[in-house]
């Protein structure tokens, strides 16, 4: 599926369009805005687009645990719509970051709902959910989801050679792989059969 997105260029009135892929996490083009950050341009131009993919998803992500939140119903209401809620509350820290570090690297932070749309790659969360169960197995997809996004994130940078975004996208991996521990606790009852 082919996806245009539309690049500020530096004068308002002219708009650029370019398509891409929507598997495709790198953006074609980026305008930077200049910086005495000691990042190769080009490099940041990568990182840019790279980071900005990841602030979609964690928009997403936001999103879906307000979505869940709000909704949940059954006999763990009150600890699973507090569960949501703190989670969410570290999504919007991570959103923040992920912002800030784009904006670090003389890019622009790319977060309005019709950019996220566009470019998340989370599963969608579906409206109709309402029991504990539906929602756990819901937001756990979509917390796997974005934890594999920041691992693969991670290689990204590091083969970009910017220690500083890979060190980034770690520290939401760890507490995005918490969070998945605590909502799939909801869940699990006993192990699985032990791997011969």
């Amino acid at each position: 599926m082919t996806r245009t997105i539309t690049r500020p260029s530096s004068r308002p009135s002219e708009r650029t369009e370019m398509s891409r892929d929507a598997t495709e996490t790198r953006f074609a083009e980026t305008a930077l805005y200049p910086t005495k950050n000691d990042l190769p341009q080009a490099t940041r131009v990568q990182v840019v687009g790279l980071l900005n993919q990841r602030l979609a998803e964690a928009i997403d992500l936001q999103t879906q645990c307000k979505q869940a939140h709000w909704n949940v119903k059954g006999p763990s209401f009150i600890a699973l719509h507090k569960l949501f809620d703190d989670i969410n509350e570290s999504v919007e820290e991570y959103v923040d970051l992920l912002a800030e570090r784009v904006v670090q690297l003389g890019g622009i932070a790319e977060g309005t709902v019709a950019v996220v749309a566009k470019h998340t790659t989370l599963p969608g969360y579906p409206l109709t959910l309402s029991s504990g169960v539906e929602h756990v197995d819901a937001l756990s997809d979509a917390l796997a989801a974005f934890g594999r996004a920041a691992r693969i994130g991670i290689e990204e940078m590091n083969q970009l050679e910017d220690a500083g975004s890979a060190d980034l996208l770690t520290e939401i991996s760890r507490g995005v792989d918490q969070w998945l521990w605590f909502v799939e606790a909801h869940h699990q009852d006993a192990p699985e059969a032990p791997v011969p």
